[in-house]
């Protein structure tokens, strides 16, 4: 074993006799504290922490290794920081080391030299060993090493706490195209597009989907106008954005000059920069009157379902943690009782269930349209001229609805034929009429992040960022099949989850009144609201709107075959119409879906799980938009039919 000279260094002259080592609580989960992480991302960089990541993006490469630099070494050594020594391991003198790496089968599996790094007073001690052999512990997520000399128990047990290090220069070349992580830290960043200096990388995160550049902004960029003072977060010196490392977003960088070009999404920067003009005292107030408004809503929601008889759903508050009960009350304010009651007085009334086949056989519509195909989808016509004047100037909405009818949704199947209707401007909107149309995307709540995200990687695919909304679906609890009236439960999921399901089409109305679109689309001028299906995009989006508009109608609907399900319809609203229909809720039909569903009940103050049964044992509930066509006058509904060639 050789020791290693420096200022920093303490000198000993039995390799073994270290003094009591200072165990090193390294931040092994999250290596934002104090250490610049690095990992592999390739193509869309990515930094994956064990393996290198090759997403779909072809040009941009850039391999980031988890292993922490380190410049006070001896000898102008500057080491690399590739795990630390957690316990002990058996009765050999083997350890166990958290690794740090990407490359975990080279630092722990081949033999060679490596260096240890302890605290003592202070002060470091670095050491040279010799690994011997290594091997991989799965189960605990680390390595077991043997270094040369130690033998025993105790000795591995004096090694607890180090650092293990290897030479900078031994570090694995990458291929062409490829950085580290730490290569990155301290880069310059600067817009493309007019050669501002943004600020400069102090981090990198790996998120798992795509990994952030943590920049620190510089002082003259994007200060605000007023005197609030922008947010600093722990550790750092200054105003922070978060920027996706991605190649639509980062499409150059230059290691020579340390520095790197970003073209970033129009509002992304500004976005990420957060400022607070209250001081910390009126911050806290106003977090005080938050939770006083939440016990408000809470209380009140709470009366609301005792008076349906419901007070089953309190149980779990005498049970579990305090974030699970936390986790019921925001289930309980999240319920819509006003459309829970509704749902609920249809189930004694059996409803019609809407289906378009029969609304189109029995509807009374005073305007029909019947045209071919190749005259649709030409573009060409009266209506079609009116209507994409309509788009051009920002006159109609768009809203996409990804739902579907079956609680089974494939997402990522959803996600592609979105990804290729935006992708096509024959199939929705021109790319040059997109930043003056208002879009709002309706999807299950799980998946609002990716989707904004989708967005974000794609530019927003032309559409004004401040004109996109991505909005959870409506859902309604699931409630037991019963023979009395008004006895119907509503059945949980666990003591603190309610089971809900989605309602289906007829909930975009109350989506959109609930978040206030109708309000912000009113400002933007909008007079029609346009819904369809990203899975049946129609090549023309424009003569139903148009010929909406011509009838002077609230309701038109673009439809190919008379069999056509909801999802294939195309559907235009007059945003008044709508808006009223909102405030008329009632009006809504409902109708049950009678299914088997598991869920739990509190029996003899002992939760039992009811496993899924043979036969139907509870009803979820459904509306279909075209439950509100049938509260429109006939000579306000205008039908328009796409005949096959």
């Amino acid at each position: 074993m050789q020791f290693l000279s420096s200022p920093a260094l303490l000198h000993s002259p039995n390799s073994l006799s270290f003094p009591p080592p200072l165990r090193r609580r390294v931040p092994f989960s999250n290596q934002a504290t104090g250490l610049a992480p690095a990992s592999l991302f390739k193509a869309q960089p990515s930094l994956a922490f064990s393996s290198v990541c090759q997403p779909p993006v072809p040009s941009l490469h850039c391999n980031g290794v988890h292993e922490i630099l380190e410049t006070g070494a001896v000898k102008k050594l500057e080491f690399v920081d590739i795990g630390y020594v957690c316990s002990a391991h058996g009765l050999q003198g083997e350890v166990r080391v958290k690794p740090a790496t990407d490359f975990p089968e080279l630092r722990f599996c081949k033999p060679g030299r490596r260096w240890l790094r302890q605290q003592f007073s202070g002060k470091q001690i670095i050491q040279e060993f010799e690994l011997v052999e290594g091997r991989g512990h799965p189960g605990q997520k680390s390595w077991i090493v043997k270094f040369n000399e130690i033998n025993t128990v105790e000795q591995a047990q004096k090694l607890v706490g180090s650092t293990v290090l290897v030479a900078d220069n031994d570090r694995p070349a990458l291929q062409e195209g490829e950085f580290y992580t730490r290569d990155l830290v301290g880069m310059r960043v600067i817009l493309k597009e007019t050669g501002e200096l943004v600020g400069t990388v102090n981090n990198v995160f790996n998120t798992g989907a795509n990994d952030l550049l943590h920049v620190e902004l510089e002082s003259s960029f994007g200060s605000p106008g007023q005197s609030g003072k922008p947010l600093r977060e722990a550790g750092a010196s200054g105003r922070l954005v978060l920027v996706p490392f991605v190649e639509s977003i980062v499409p150059d960088v230059d290691l020579s000059k340390k520095e790197m070009l970003i073209t970033p999404p129009k509002g992304l920067l500004e976005l990420n920069i957060r400022f607070h003009e209250k001081p910390k005292k009126e911050r806290r107030q106003l977090e005080w009157k938050e939770r006083r408004k939440f016990q408000r809503h809470l209380i009140q929601a709470k009366k609301k379902l005792h008076e349906m008889e419901q007070q089953h759903v309190f149980h779990g508050f005498k049970y579990g943690e305090k974030s699970q009960r936390s986790g019921l009350a925001k289930e309980i304010v999240s319920v819509n009782s006003k459309l829970l009651g509704h749902a609920l007085k249809n189930t004694g009334t059996s409803p019609k269930r809407w289906s378009f086949p029969d609304f189109a056989r029995t509807s009374k519509a005073s305007h029909t349209l019947k045209v071919s195909e190749e005259l649709c989808y030409s573009g060409k016509g009266e209506h079609s001229e009116r209507g994409q004047h309509l788009i051009s100037s920002g006159k109609a909405a768009l809203v996409l609805s990804t739902l579907k009818n079956d609680s089974d949704n494939n997402m990522e199947e959803t996600y592609q034929h979105l990804k290729a209707l935006l992708n096509d401007d024959e199939r929705l909107i021109r790319v040059e009429d997109r930043s003056s149309v208002p879009l709002v995307l309706i999807c299950p709540v799980h998946s609002v992040d990716s989707l904004h995200e989708l967005f974000m990687n794609n530019d927003f695919f032309s559409f004004d960022s401040e004109k996109v909304w991505f909005l959870p679906e409506e859902k309604l609890p699931v409630v037991s099949i019963s023979n009395e009236e008004n006895k119907h439960k509503i059945l949980m999921k666990s003591p603190w989850e309610i089971l809900q399901r989605p309602v289906g089409p007829g909930g975009i109305v109350d989506v959109l009144s609930s978040h206030n679109l109708f309000q912000n689309l009113h400002e933007m001028n909008v007079d029609y609201i346009q819904i369809c299906s990203p899975n049946h995009g129609y090549k023309n989006q424009q003569m139903v709107l148009g010929f909406t508009d011509s009838c002077k109608a609230n309701v038109g609907i673009q439809f190919k075959d008379v069999n056509d399900t909801e999802d294939e319809l195309n559907m235009v609203f007059a945003i008044g119409f709508m808006e009223k229909l909102a405030k008329q809720i009632e009006k809504l039909q409902f109708h049950t879906i009678l299914k088997s569903n598991g869920h739990c009940e509190l029996v003899d103050n002992e939760w039992v799980d009811v496993i899924i049964p043979s036969s139907p044992n509870s009803c979820e509930f459904r509306c279909s938009l075209l439950s509100c066509v049938h509260v429109c006058s006939p000579t306000k509904v205008c039908l328009l039919e796409v005949a096959s060639c």
